[in-house]
């Protein structure tokens, strides 16, 4: 395990799965030490194969590689499932900065039933399965089992690092609702050149408990505001995750832990050729649950109200959204 006092910690989390307990513990601390300072994490031994993670990323690259006139059969809304496509979202406006319309098109699956009954069962619609490339189902789906185990995993470590029982999470996590996006980032050749203040995606933080992404390198890539270092590139392991905290799980730390803004810049002048791809897992927490925020000792603050999961994060689709 290393953790850094600047930029981004990179920590093995291989001892949660096969440490002793006080392997586990030390693990913990350093989890907190790292989500109270800049609430991203660069991840290793975390188990999921590599070659897993190609195979749902090259399923992604043909589906991209359709027509648009193909992807439009499966044209979605923002929160839902499906196409989204250039000009659907401009996440800088859930921090309230108008920009362009971020330049990236993505394609959603989520949580499926069994849905509660009401405003709720909106989390657990049916995915959208392009027939044009039959593979990405089947892959996809193996790839999902497993980042639902590992962020399963990390919050039971969460747990711990916060000084409860393991299963404090899990307990609001029975029928999570949940949402992975691939989110390809098109060259300029296909963008054109990006407006003033356009980007990949605009500075936003995420919305959930924890976000489990899978990216590529490059120089439009993910950047983090650091507290006292500014816009910092994020690190590329690889075979490596970076995880990072949602506003929902700050909001139940009672703001200990950060949920960190971050953007993904634009095309660059210097590669305009580039293009990449982001296999993105946003994990929340059941709906209807009543997240109650820890106030001091562990939390930093009393005064935060308690929020209804759902509702909090639906709040945060709703500002993104481009009517």
């Amino acid at each position: 395990m290393t953790q850094a006092a600047t930029g981004v910690p990179l920590i093995d989390v291989s001892p949660w799965f096969e440490g002793t307990d006080a392997d586990r513990a030390a693990l913990a601390a350093e989890i907190d030490a790292a989500l109270s300072r800049v609430g991203f994490l660069v991840v290793t031994g975390h188990g999921i194969p590599p070659a897993l993670v190609e195979s749902v990323r090259a399923r992604g690259r043909e589906f991209f590689a359709l027509e648009s006139s193909v992807k439009q059969r499966y044209s979605s809304a923002v929160g839902g499932r499906g196409w989204l496509a250039i000009g659907a979202e401009a996440n800088g406006y859930s921090e309230g900065t108008e920009t362009p319309p971020d330049l990236k098109e993505s394609f959603i699956v989520g949580a499926e039933g069994p849905a509660p009954e009401g405003p709720d069962a909106a989390w657990y619609l049916d995915n959208v399965w392009p027939s044009e490339t039959p593979e990405l189902q089947p892959v996809l789906e193996e790839y999902l089992v497993r980042m639902k185990e590992l962020a399963d995993a990390l919050l039971a470590l969460c747990a711990q690092a916060l000084g409860q029982p393991r299963d404090y999470f899990a307990q609001a996590c029975t029928n999570p609702s949940w949402s992975y996006q691939y989110n390809w980032y098109p060259s300029m050749a296909f963008t054109g050149t990006p407006a003033e203040g356009q980007y990949r995606i605009g500075p936003h933080t995420d919305f959930g408990t924890l976000t489990l992404l899978h990216r590529q390198p490059g120089d439009g890539g993910l950047q983090i505001d650091i507290e006292g270092e500014g816009w910092v590139d994020a690190p590329h392991i690889p075979g490596a995750l970076v995880v990072n905290t949602g506003d929902l799980l700050a909001r139940w730390t009672g703001e200990r832990w950060k949920s960190n803004r971050h953007r993904v810049l634009p095309p660059q002048d210097s590669s305009p050729d580039e293009e990449l791809m982001s296999l993105v897992y946003f994990y929340e927490a059941d709906p209807q649950v009543m997240v109650e925020p820890f106030a001091p000792p562990i939390g930093k603050r009393s005064d935060l109200p308690s929020v209804r999961a759902g509702d909090f994060i639906r709040e945060r689709y709703d500002a993104i959204t481009m009517s």
